[in-house]
């Protein structure tokens, strides 16, 4: 298989350019892609990285090679590419490597209505198309190509999905990372009563001032600064490919994905009574108790938006959130968007008068630890010690790694699928608890246990 093979993920592709991932091998995949899929017509779209004008434009050789019309978007977003993919009814492929530094890039593809491709709908078949076409003649073009703005009609339609109609002026700040936020806040923001500091939103794929990844507390350091400076009311942040978005408070106090997921699914169950709403099992026990007290049908499932969008598919589900700062909504063909999100935020936000820490402090109610790495090479040894430790502690739940839970307390322990690294989840209703539990779990995985 060669190089393709380490650069095919679970449901996307990434890789080092040139060294991984070239020009050469996006035009194989182009083709392989058209084979696949059987699709008539495609739309393509790209970030603001050096590397994903060139490629795109392979691939989309590739793809006319097989007769394909395609559809070129141009510069956008990831969820402007699942727009593009859900209102034309159209395969998409989005150039994109998200929040991964300068010398990566990649692509997420979609059947028609933004349906992920992922390794069991064709992401397999993809790839091992691809390398048996990798440096072969594709032959001439057969298909077309045809440029088309969708920025305009994403915007439009984002905003037929939440109510800005009484919202009160708002001071938002938004760090953009220098990536496609710049590029699309602007168009969606416009219009409303919103007083926006922008920070970064000049498109520079070298990420000159962070990366364009809000997960990271460090890249979140100029936007908590700005809000405090500004007195706004709000901070927001996007991802390198704007599909995430995380949330800053008028303290410069940073909130959780779990507190937002709850606030969004308490707003979709009042315009969707008795809704399934969708969450990975390692969001905050606040979500499943709030979405039940507001009439709703919690659904747990493992960590990964392809466990995410399957479920929400499988049980209509009119949301899901996870800790990482993805949201799904039905509304948007079950994909994900950071932008609708962050919509969603500053409704709930403009429609009454308080501040943003005081409209979320019902939402939040444990202390959790965040997501914590450990490196361990023998993962399973580990899990097994866990095991052993916990064994007359709690309950036992294998859905995703190891779930204990225990009186006020829980803990996930889960296996990276690329790297040598356990991820350890811990939380509690009282800081002292969940700071014992997280701190024993972790001597007891690095190997300090006494």
């Amino acid at each position: 298989m060669g190089d393709l093979a380490r650069i095919f993920k679970a449901y996307d592709v990434r890789g080092v350019v040139p060294d991984e991932f070239d020009e050469a091998a996006a035009e194989a995949v182009g083709a392989a892609f058209a084979e696949v899929t059987g699709a008539e017509s495609c739309v393509v779209a790209h970030d603001m990285r050096e590397s994903s004008v060139p490629l795109s434009r392979a691939f989309i050789r590739g793809a006319v090679s097989r007769g394909v019309h395609v559809i070129d978007a141009g510069l956008g977003s990831t969820d402007l590419l699942y727009y593009a993919s859900g209102s034309l009814d159209l395969p998409g492929v989005m150039f994109t490597a998200s929040h991964n530094p300068a010398q990566y890039n990649g692509m997420k593809m979609c059947h028609a209505g933004a349906v992920p491709v992922g390794t069991d709908t064709g992401l397999t078949a993809i790839r091992d198309r691809a390398a048996e076409l990798l440096g072969t003649d594709l032959g001439e073009p057969t298909g077309s190509v045809v440029e088309k703005d969708l920025l305009q009609g994403y915007a439009d339609h984002l905003r037929t999905l939440v109510d800005l109609s009484a919202i009160r002026p708002l001071k938002v700040v938004v760090d953009a990372g220098n990536a496609m936020g710049g590029y699309t806040v602007p168009a969606v923001f416009d219009g409303l009563p919103l007083e926006l500091t922008p920070l970064f939103f000049e498109l520079d794929g070298t990420f000159p001032n962070h990366e364009a990844n809000p997960l990271e507390p460090d890249n979140i350091r100029d936007l908590q600064k700005a809000v405090l400076e500004t007195g706004a009311d709000i901070g927001l942040a996007f991802d390198g490919d704007a599909d995430r978005c995380w949330v800053v408070d008028e303290r410069g106090e940073s909130v959780s994905p779990s507190v937002i997921t709850a606030l969004v699914a308490v707003r979709e169950l009042a315009k969707h009574p008795g809704s399934t709403i969708i969450h990975n099992l390692i969001t905050s026990l606040a979500v499943p108790e709030i979405v039940t007290e507001h009439g709703g049908k919690p659904e747990r499932t493992r960590v990964g938006h392809s466990f995410i969008k399957a479920e929400m598919a499988r049980t209509g589900a009119v949301f899901g959130g996870e800790h990482s700062a993805h949201y799904y909504f039905r509304d948007f063909w079950f994909a994900d968007s950071g932008m609708l999100a962050a919509l969603h935020v500053l409704a709930a936000l403009g429609e009454q008068d308080g501040p943003l820490s005081e409209l979320l402090s019902s939402y939040s109610r444990y202390h959790a630890s965040g997501e914590i790495n450990s490196t361990v090479p023998d993962q399973g040894a580990a899990l097994g010690a866990v095991r052993r430790v916990f064994a007359d502690r709690g309950t036992f739940d294998e859905l995703d790694g190891l779930t204990v839970t225990g009186s006020g307390w829980w803990f996930n322990l889960r296996a990276s699928n690329t790297e040598p690294l356990l991820r350890l989840n811990a939380e509690a209703a009282e800081q002292s608890t969940m700071t014992a539990i997280r701190d024993e779990v972790l001597a007891v995985v690095r190997g300090d246990a006494k």
